[in-house]
């Protein structure tokens, strides 16, 4: 996932915070805001400016999964599923 990233930051959330992964997101020279997981000894300071960001994201994604059809993927194929997100992210748009 790491290698197809662009920008001057990768967010992610808590499932991601690895030293692997950190070293990755530095290696491509972006910043890593990855919020903090409980169970892991050593947490890096998180941006909460840039943080506040993926909020957006995860949104966009709930407003996508109130579509029956996106949630449950009943198409088969990539070009149906693809089409039915489009029209999904339409809709939103508009309202």
């Amino acid at each position: 996932m790491v290698e197809h990233a662009r920008g001057k930051a990768c967010i992610a959330d808590s499932g991601y915070n690895a030293t692997r992964i950190f070293e990755a997101i530095r290696a491509r020279g972006m910043k890593p805001v990855i919020a903090p997981n409980p169970t892991r000894a050593v947490n890096p300071r998180v941006d909460r400016k840039l943080y506040r960001l993926r909020y957006m994201v995860e949104c966009c994604f709930h407003g996508l999964k109130r579509f029956r059809a996106v949630a449950t993927r009943y198409e088969k194929t990539g070009t149906n599923f693809l089409a039915n997100v489009h029209v999904a992210c339409i809709t939103m748009w508009l309202n």
